[in-house]
């Protein structure tokens, strides 16, 4: 069954959301998995392409946005609104909704922000996987460091 992770962060705004998401992306990445970040639209996939060439700060991250031929093999693939059928390792989601085919990826990893509507719909997020049994883990990330 597909594990949830909910990564809160204690920042409201979403240039932290997008750092903290290349982060983890990279993080999973050198552990040798592959991973599908899910975007809210084409803008934020594009901000988040361009963050990546240079952030984190230590490191290039090899990736693509979804469709494009920089994507084909790449460990970290970007992409919005459509199933990334080549995927099904872990899900990182930067978008407000619960994607249609979130079940079959062995993780996935939500990224809550500290601003009204984030949280507010960081919470129906939790309660519809709540509501389906999937097993919930909390990450409170006070702690996180933006290096």
């Amino acid at each position: 069954m597909t594990r949830i992770d909910f990564y809160v962060l204690t920042e409201a705004d979403h240039e932290s959301r997008a750092r903290f998401c290349c982060q983890l992306a990279d993080r999973v990445r050198q552990q040798g998995r592959t991973v599908y970040v899910h975007a809210n639209d084409a803008t934020e996939a594009r901000q988040l392409d361009r963050l990546l060439w240079d952030y984190p700060r230590h490191a290039f991250v090899p990736h693509g946005i979804a469709g494009a031929s920089a994507a084909v093999g790449a460990k970290v693939v970007i992409g919005h609104g459509v199933d990334p059928v080549d995927h099904d390792d872990v899900l990182i989601n930067v978008s407000a909704a619960v994607p249609e085919f979130f079940s079959r990826f062995e993780r996935i990893a939500e990224i809550v922000l500290q601003e009204p509507a984030a949280r507010s719909a960081g919470r129906e997020r939790f309660r519809f996987y709540r509501e389906r049994g999937y097993p919930l883990h909390h990450h409170d990330m006070k702690d996180w460091s933006d290096e």
